[in-house]
């Protein structure tokens, strides 16, 4: 028996925009239905979990999981400049109280890459003033967090940052990841140590930012490593290190990818990929994690994302109990995890690659918005309610 400590939480994630439907104040929203879109398809109604959410949640715990991580919708909260919605702000305090009356232990994430379009209208994360009105957003919603421990500000900043110029958002963690934007990627520091400022009035709040770990191999050619390093290290690195004095660090990991002398590698011919096209490779979760905790000097982890995309759910049960393997063995050698939170929940609305790549737990019919609890999910809770992988 690998066992996990006690307290330990054993989770799902979501994000709002992708599962909520009809976010029409958000940017993304406005990117969907613009004119030579280069999404596949609009979020549209998503999987209806604004209105479903109650049992979206007691799916996960009547498997046996005690965590849910989702993501509150700042375009829903404050939909335009200076106006927030107190049935919004409503709306979000009754998903925590859901969740805590199921027994799941609520992680919420303040901003999950959309924001609202006046915000993306008047500059974006290049506006003067764009800390400070994170900031605003970060003390309007302190009401939902009166019984939150953990806190996401920021999901994935440094995926963010590469977006942040218009590139492909179907590219989100893979081979040939675009330039981040350093002067975005500095605001967006900026924005996550002001909410952080905000949140500490509330005592009990723990919070951090989920960075998108990429396992990054160097090929050991002649100046592969060098690369590595010059690649790496402003695509992933330099948000691990500052994490560092955080409360915790959200490591969210996926697959790996090859760096030789000239830059990344695509993924290789003769090994199994996912619905993404990314590697199956689990042991991508243990080295995000041993990256994180190294870099960020000792800062706790909780594992906000992990998952694959695959309509072979026996492949999924497989990546993850590879994944919660190597897990173990870096908590073994003394890297502290608070928890593992599969991605995702639900099948949902990947960004611009639509609503092919399945990621979730649950699947959903799109036309009826019936859920069916996929054999991981059993198998994901068993593993909660063993304390470990048998």
């Amino acid at each position: 028996m690998k066992s996990f400590p006690n307290g330990f939480l054993w989770g799902a994630a979501t994000a709002a925009h992708q599962i909520e439907g009809n976010n029409i104040n958000s940017n993304w929203w406005v990117m969907e239905h613009a004119e030579n879109s280069n999404m596949v398809e609009p979020s549209g109604d998503a999987m209806d979990s604004y209105h479903r959410y109650p049992e979206d949640m007691k799916l996960l715990a009547q498997a046996g999981l005690n965590s849910y991580r989702f993501s509150i919708e700042w375009a829903r909260i404050e939909p335009e400049r200076g106006f927030f919605s107190r049935a919004e702000l409503d709306h979000y305090r009754r998903m925590v109280d859901t969740a805590r009356d199921l027994g799941l232990d609520p992680t919420v994430t303040l901003m999950h890459f959309t924001v609202p379009r006046w915000m993306f209208d008047d500059g974006f994360w290049r506006a003067d003033d764009a800390a400070d009105l994170f900031a605003r957003y970060t003390e309007a919603v302190l009401p939902i967090l009166d019984d939150v421990t953990y806190v996401c500000t920021i999901n994935e900043p440094n995926i963010a940052a590469m977006l942040a110029g218009g590139e492909d958002a179907s590219n989100l963690v893979a081979f040939g990841l675009p330039n981040p934007d350093l002067g975005v990627a500095d605001t967006l520091l900026e924005s996550h140590h002001r909410s952080r400022e905000v949140l500490s009035q509330l005592s009990h709040v723990k919070s951090g930012w989920t960075v998108a770990t990429q396992a990054f191999h160097s090929t050991g050619e002649p100046g592969a490593d060098e690369k590595l390093h010059e690649y790496g290290y402003p695509r992933d690195d330099w948000y691990l290190e500052q994490s560092a004095g955080d409360d915790f660090v959200g490591v969210q990991a996926y697959t790996r990818t090859f760096i030789g002398p000239e830059g990344p590698l695509p993924v290789s011919d003769e090994v199994e990929t996912t619905l993404t096209g990314w590697e199956f490779f689990p042991d991508a979760l243990q080295m995000g994690v041993r990256s994180a905790w190294e870099k960020s000097d000792h800062t706790p982890v909780i594992v906000t994302e992990n998952g694959i995309a695959t309509a072979d759910d026996t492949r999924r049960i497989a990546y993850t109990e590879g994944a919660l393997s190597g897990l173990h063995a870096a908590m073994e050698d003394g890297v502290e995890v608070l928890g593992y939170q599969h991605w995702s929940a639900l099948d949902n609305y990947e960004w611009a690659s639509g609503f092919r790549p399945t990621f979730g737990l649950i699947a959903v019919d799109r036309e009826t918005f019936v859920r069916t609890p996929k054999p991981s999910l059993a198998w994901l809770g068993d593993v909660a309610k063993r304390g470990g992988l048998a």
